[in-house]
């Protein structure tokens, strides 16, 4: 079969989480899973985590949250943060799945849904500490906070976290943000008990700065082998995913393989090293269904190249190609068009 496959190491994802666990301890792991678990396939991370103890899943959208719970059941907590449509809050609240408000008048429809479904919604509170990204502003913090209480008293929710994005761009400016992020919880102690649940961080700041966590830490990339950009390697954790390719014809000098920009392989790569059998060659042309690549001795049709990986065979990470063309592991993992067939090795 000469389809390019992403090679998934089950033993790999299962040693990163627990070495996030152990270094974010006692903070617990929430995994992040938005773009179809950044590429890896949603099935098989959670079912992965779950059995590895990940007692959280964090998930962009509503439509994502309930495809987690129809995965693992009842075996963890599942939260949402995108603002959603009112079908997609019944079908959140109908799926047990916590929802991040970020607006007013996102709370308000919510406590409306959760009234007319009888149930009762797990809400994490979101303050805008200064990145923009959605989040009640610190001026109308207090009144969120009392009508979430009054909705409370009512039956209709359960505040149950308090949580924010930041930026990540500087110690300075996740300084800042901590300090709104901690008045809003303080604000939020003194209306009634402070949610258990306060999560601020996700995987960079959560990695290096300890005294930014909360009870929760939400993190994706680094669990999946992904470092950030620019950024230095992590401690314990390995690269899980090898995108591969066949071998499928040899012309001169050049080694033709089975994937090319149609797959998802941006062209401006072009000139990246890959591995091989012989070791580290060329990545020479992407074209639209093919790739060129330097050919080695002994180079023959069915062989085996690596576009990216742990390094095995002479390949760097999605990372590091990310890095030639300013962007993010992630948008390499991503961008993986559905002909790239995705198999685990254990």
């Amino acid at each position: 079969m000469t389809r390019p496959q992403l090679r998934l190491d089950g033993a790999a994802l299962r040693s990163n989480i627990s070495a996030v666990r152990a270094r974010i301890a006692p903070s617990a792991l929430m995994l992040v899973v938005k773009d179809d678990a950044y590429g890896h396939g949603l099935p098989w991370v959670v079912e992965t985590a779950i059995d590895a103890g990940v007692e959280w899943i964090g998930s962009f959208d509503v439509r994502s949250a309930i495809d987690v719970r129809r995965v693992i059941g009842d075996k963890a907590r599942v939260f949402a943060w995108v603002t959603s449509t009112d079908g997609e809050i019944d079908d959140a609240l109908l799926h047990d799945v916590d929802l991040g408000v970020g607006t007013r008048e996102y709370l308000d429809r919510v406590i409306a849904r959760a009234s007319v479904l009888s149930v009762r919604a797990r809400v994490h509170l979101k303050i805008d500490s200064g990145l923009h990204r959605n989040g009640v502003l610190p001026e109308d913090w207090s009144d969120a906070v009392a009508a979430a209480r009054s909705a409370e008293e009512a039956g209709a929710i359960d505040l149950v976290g308090v949580w924010s994005h930041i930026a990540e761009a500087s110690d300075a400016e996740d300084d800042d943000a901590q300090q709104v992020f901690l008045e809003a919880v303080r604000v939020t102690g003194a209306s009634g008990a402070v949610p258990e649940l306060r999560h601020l961080t996700a995987s960079a700041a959560s990695w290096w700065r300890p005294e930014l966590r909360g009870t929760v830490s939400r993190i994706g990339a680094f669990c999946y082998g992904i470092r950030s950009a620019d950024g230095p390697e992590l401690e314990g954790i390995r690269v899980i995913a090898t995108l591969t390719a066949t071998v499928i014809a040899i012309v001169d000098e050049d080694v033709i393989v089975g994937i090319g920009s149609f797959d998802g392989v941006p062209s401006s790569l072009a000139g990246a090293p890959v591995g091989t059998p012989a070791g580290r060659r060329e990545l020479r042309r992407i074209d639209p269904t093919t790739s060129v690549v330097q050919r080695w001795p002994g180079a023959a049709i069915g062989d085996t190249v690596c576009i990216f990986g742990p390094g095995d065979a002479g390949e760097v990470s999605a990372t590091t190609l990310a890095e030639r063309i300013d962007t993010v592991g992630e948008e390499i993992l991503t961008r993986l068009s559905a002909r790239v067939r995705r198999v685990v090795t254990d």
